[in-house]
Order: C-alpha cells, then structure tokens, then sequence
C-alpha cells in the first residue's frame, strides 16, 4: 500500500491514516474508506482484512443509515413486487418499529434489542385509538417480526448489514400461551348457523351475492364480479377482478391477488338460480329508474345499479346477522367455514385449495379449514363401531 500518513495529534500521539478502495455502490460510484489507527501493524493489518473480504464478498461497507431510513427504502422496493393494499398493510405493520428502533443505526441494532422490543410490544403495545390496557395479539406482534425479519433479510443481501439481528427473535412461548388464555378469538360459523342464515335471506335483495361469500369467494371477489364474468347457461363463475378498500374509504379495483386467485368455478344450483332472480331483478330495476340508472355492469349493485363496495355489503350483512339474532361475523370469516365444511365432506385437497384460489393446499387446510367438535362425529361413530366389535363389557 501506498506509505500511510503520519498524524501528530495535540497531546504528542500520534496516528497512521490511509484511503482504502472498498469497491462501488448500487450506484456504480467508487466507495473509498479512511481507515486511522495508531501504528502501522493495526492499519496494515486493517487494510489487509477489508481487501479480504471484498474478494470474499463479504465486506460490509461502514453505513450511518437508520433501521426507520432503511424501512422506507424497503417499501420503495416492494413496491414492485406487491399491491398496493398489501403496502399499505406492510407500513402499518412497521408503525411500532419506527417508533421505538427507527432511530438505531441499522448497522448497530443487536438481536437483544429486537428482542427486548418484541417483549415490550406483547406486553405494552396497544393499537392506535385502543383503551389503556388493551394489548396487542400475539399473532399481530408476529405479523410485524415477519416483515421486520423480511426487511433485514434484504439488508443481509444488499450487504448493508452482516447477519439480521431479528433472525433468531421469536415470541416468548409464556406470552403465547398467555395470550391464547386471555383473548377471546371470535370464531367462525359452525355449519348450522350458516345454514340458517341462508334461511334467513332468502328475500333479501342481495341473496344472490351473499351466496357467493358463503360458497368460499372474498369479499372483494364477490363486489368485482361483473355480469360478463358469470355464465348463467352453462352455470360458470369465472374470478378475474376484485374491488376493495384502502383504508376502508377508497375503492381500488385490481386482477386477483395471485395468477392461483384467478379461476372458473361451477356454479351450485342455489347461487345459480339466485344469480338468475338477481339478473332480472336488477332488469327491472333498470327499466323502472330510466336514466336514473347507472349501468356499471357489477352484479353487486344497489337499485339504481351503482356498485357496491365491500364496507357497504360487510354493513349490510352484520345488520342482517343482527336482525337474525345470529352471531356477528366477518364474510371473511364466512369463507372459513365453507371451506372447512368441503374439507371434512372429503373435498381433496388439491380441488379445496383451487376453489379457494391458493396455490399450496397445505396453506388452505392450515389457514381455513377449522375442524369442530360436530365435524368429528363421523370419528366418534367409527369409535363406536371399533368398541362394538370387540368384547362385551360385564354387567
């Protein structure tokens, strides 16, 4: 190397200072480090291990960025790769993260800071709005530690950080099982309240729709469902569009989530003949409202044919749950039931997870499918039959 500089501080010491060529950036503009230390051993020596392991690929280049700095460049970059609703998911999820580690430098973060921040996240956190006292779920805490754990996973791989400090963090199996003691999770129908709650809508206007969440669509896949996507002669559903909400305010109509989330299904006979009504229904509609009819082509639409969104048809079936004297759930939720309801009737697997437009069944069973007590008669009876066959037991 070139001969080092000698610096001759105030008080006498003195110091050896050199320029050392650490490569290029992302951007291609060469990166040149000032390494000092106070002989020429430890700067050669300093020198020596930089060079090593650029030729290794494992130099990591000295980086006063912050964990928050590094989080909005993260969703910068995700942008590519995810929709916009799913960012907006992403940021929420990150709102702790910014508040209590943003300021840390990102190369400086240490596993038990993650650590000590997820702990005090179980225990102190509380969503925006909440009531003093009111913890966040473990499975939120875990949402978040996922995508904190998936941004310095990046870091790792744009060498800006050696290891991630997050990737060993877990929540603490105390707080797990507490939180599964205290917290009252609301559960999805059982088989018989939705059957009565098919009962109970027969001569709502919006029957038609409500079928198409209780054979297993989304909500957004029932709200972007166009005429032009259902078949009414050969009995088809084809599952192309969505229609959601951001931010539970603002429409945002998109393709499926997924190229699995796009798919025909065979229409049951009651959705098809609900679909049938509703398609003349709405014919009628248009006739009696002249120009007053708006003629979006939607099959969830009000009298005067303007689309519907997903918080006017979630409103609209809580308050007829209300009126039914029926638990409230989410449709979301809904979808849950249908799916378990196929898998212990012996749906296989591979056609239960192309219904639900996953592309893993095992996914689609781990996620949807909810096994009760009444799903295990069948169990129970083959007991019964088991017991029956061996020795009679003595009076």
């Amino acid at each position: 190397m070139a001969e080092p500089k000698r610096i001759v501080l105030q008080d006498g010491s003195v110091r050896y200072r050199t320029v050392v060529d650490a490569g290029h950036d992302e951007n291609g503009r060469r990166i040149q480090l000032t390494i000092t230390k106070n002989t020429k051993k430890e700067l050669e020596a300093e020198r020596s291990r930089i060079i090593a392991e650029r030729a290794g690929g494992t130099f990591i280049a000295p980086n006063k960025m912050t964990l928050g700095e590094w989080l909005d460049q993260w969703l910068e970059y995700k942008r590519r790769d995810v929709e916009e609703t799913t960012i907006r998911t992403y940021r929420l999820a990150l709102v702790h993260v910014h508040e209590r580690l943003g300021h840390v430098r990102l190369q400086e973060l240490a596993e038990d800071q993650v650590r000590d921040f997820v702990d005090a996240l179980v225990t102190g956190g509380r969503r925006k709005g909440g009531e003093p006292g009111t913890r966040l779920a473990v499975s939120t805490v875990e949402g978040i530690l996922t995508r904190l754990r998936e941004a310095l996973s990046r870091a790792v791989v744009r060498k800006l950080i050696a290891v991630s400090p997050a990737r060993h963090v877990r929540v603490a199996l105390q707080d797990k099982k507490a939180d599964k003691r205290d917290r009252d999770r609301p559960k999805p129908w059982t088989v018989e309240e939705v059957q009565t709650f098919i009962r109970g809508i027969e001569q709502d206007r919006l029957y038609a729709p409500l079928l198409l969440s209780l054979m297993g669509l989304r909500p957004a896949e029932v709200c972007g469902q166009r005429w032009t996507d259902i078949d009414l002669q050969l009995g088809t559903l084809e599952v192309t569009n969505t229609r959601t909400m951001v931010g539970n305010k603002r429409v945002l109509e998109k393709d499926t989530k997924t190229s699995s989330g796009e798919r025909v299904l065979p229409l049951p006979q009651w959705p098809w003949e609900a679909l049938k009504r509703f398609r003349a229904q709405q014919a009628r509609e248009k006739l009696a409202a002249g120009e007053a009819y708006t003629d979006a082509g939607y099959v969830v639409v009000d009298e005067l044919g303007i689309a519907v969104n997903t918080r006017q048809l979630r409103e609209h079936a809580y308050r007829t749950m209300q009126g039914m004297g029926l638990r409230q759930v989410r449709l979301y939720d809904a979808r849950h039931s249908c799916l378990t309801y196929l898998a212990v009737n012996g749906v296989p697997d591979v056609v239960l997870a192309a219904w639900a437009g996953h592309t893993n069944a095992s996914f689609t069973k781990r996620k949807y499918v909810h096994v009760a007590p009444e799903d295990m008669r069948a169990a129970a009876a083959a007991w019964d039959a088991f017991h029956g066959g061996g020795p009679k037991a003595v009076p």
